[in-house]
């Protein structure tokens, strides 16, 4: 893949977060019944830094927790044709019955991890309400779902392949689009 443009730098992940952090309180009148959840791998790192500024903000923290998706996705064919999948672990300790829950994820693309990741949580409990944050909406979904905080929407087409790296899992923070 050739590399096409850097789309977010440091500085600019800090300011769209830290936007993102101030639309969610804004949404809902504060923090009280709020979980926010990161979808594994880099929406996990994404809730933390979330759930920091939003602490910083209002002066309350707020539960979380990690959600592993990996068998409520729908493009893993039978056994025979590719490796077993890598389980990681769901964690989420709050009780997310009644609760708003706000599920991060770095990516909006097709909408189907986001299906995945409602599939999930509805096994854990039952929300009063999902929300959606991202921190790049590259647009082509495949399915009726959009999230209510973007952190950027980037435009692309189908050719293109948007990468996210964080210094929690990458070392650095940075939002590229590539070629294919």
């Amino acid at each position: 893949m050739k590399p096409k443009a850097t789309v977010l730098d440091e500085a600019a992940i800090r300011r769209a977060l830290t936007r993102v952090s101030h639309e969610i309180i804004e949404k809902n009148k504060g923090v009280e019944d709020l979980v926010l959840v990161g979808i594994k791998t880099r929406g996990v790192p994404i809730a933390e830094r979330i759930k920091r500024k939003i602490n910083e903000i209002e002066d309350k923290p707020l539960p979380g927790g990690e959600l592993d998706i990996t068998l409520y996705r729908d493009d893993l064919s039978p056994k025979h044709e590719q490796p077993e999948p890598e389980l990681k672990e769901t964690n989420v300790k709050a009780d997310i019955n009644g609760k708003k829950v706000i599920l991060v994820d770095d990516v909006l693309y097709t909408g189907r991890t986001v299906r995945a990741a409602m599939d999930a949580l509805m096994d854990l409990g039952r929300p009063a309400q999902i929300q959606l944050a991202v921190l790049v909406d590259r647009g082509h979904r495949e399915l009726p779902i959009r999230a209510d905080y973007v952190g950027k929407n980037v435009p692309t087409s189908l050719n293109e392949v948007v990468t996210v790296t964080l210094a929690e899992t990458d070392h650095e923070d940075q939002v590229m689009i590539y070629e294919k």
